[in-house]
């Protein structure tokens, strides 16, 4: 299990929301506190961001090594201002390669995706069957093996099903509540644990899952500031973090607005 951040609000230092907390995405790399699977966040890392408001292109930065090694990200974090960002450390699931075309988030136009996760012996059971489900561009834009490429790629084919804009918060919601429930379906013959907290941001929105198809739930926690919205796996420091219900899909604006609505 993979542990994950996400900040819209007002511009900040990278270091501010990777750094600076008592219990920060670096401190969770080593000693998280949730986890429903796994030890450590060693196998690698991944951050995306965005310029400005009106940036239609993100920017990621990847590694495979351990988040606390990388000593070109203290510099990166302290030169970089964003006011929409989404980091992630990894927990390799067994079986899928430690290297960068299975780092996040995952890209597409102006998206950004992470997610925190898995699905049981993927690669044994819903790789193909997930893979049938695409259109041969989607097909063709697989750069990696892990289950959370295909999850955001399968996000991307029920958009394009839609047919909606590809940055419409209300059409990725509903695209992102439609994989979920494809994917539970999937899983429900073969008796298979699926996870499926993930965030996407445009930019100006982050819309949130946090669905299992099995007890327990990934946690998934949500703060309001007065700078802004901050999403993560674990409370950051000390304040008055709420849970995100169990499946649901989260909607947030650059006005601070945090809708909910249940998936089942």
């Amino acid at each position: 299990m993979c542990r994950l951040m996400a900040y819209l609000g007002v511009p900040l230092p990278l270091e501010e929301l990777l750094y600076k907390p008592s219990h920060s995405l670096i401190v969770q790399s080593y000693q998280p506190q949730e986890m429903t699977a796994g030890l450590l966040n060693a196998d690698g890392f991944g951050i995306g961001w965005y310029h400005t408001e009106q940036s239609t292109q993100p920017f990621c930065y990847k590694n495979i090594l351990p988040i606390w090694n990388d000593i070109n990200l203290v510099d990166l974090a302290r030169y970089v201002n964003s006011h929409c960002m989404v980091a992630y450390v990894r927990s390799a699931t067994p079986g899928l390669a430690v290297d960068l075309g299975n780092c996040q988030p995952f890209k597409s136009g102006s998206l950004l995706a992470i997610h925190n996760g898995y699905i049981e012996d993927f690669r044994q059971t819903l790789y193909r069957p997930i893979r049938e489900k695409l259109c041969d561009r989607l097909y063709q834009s697989i750069h990696g093996t892990t289950d959370s490429e295909h999850l955001f790629v399968l996000i991307l084919q029920f958009l394009d099903q839609l047919g909606g804009p590809p940055n419409d918060p209300e059409s990725l919601a509903i695209a992102l509540s439609q994989m979920i429930q494809f994917i539970f379906q999937l899983a429900q013959p073969l008796d298979l644990k699926v996870g499926a907290n993930m965030v996407l941001s445009t930019g100006t929105h982050l819309i949130v899952s946090r669905a299992a198809n099995k007890e327990p739930v990934p946690t998934l926690y949500w703060l309001q500031q007065e700078q802004g919205v901050l999403i993560a796996s674990e409370p950051l420091m000390d304040a008055t973090w709420q849970s995100l219900p169990e499946q649901s899909v989260t909607v947030v604006n650059l006005n601070g607005q945090v809708h909910t609505k249940t998936i089942f």
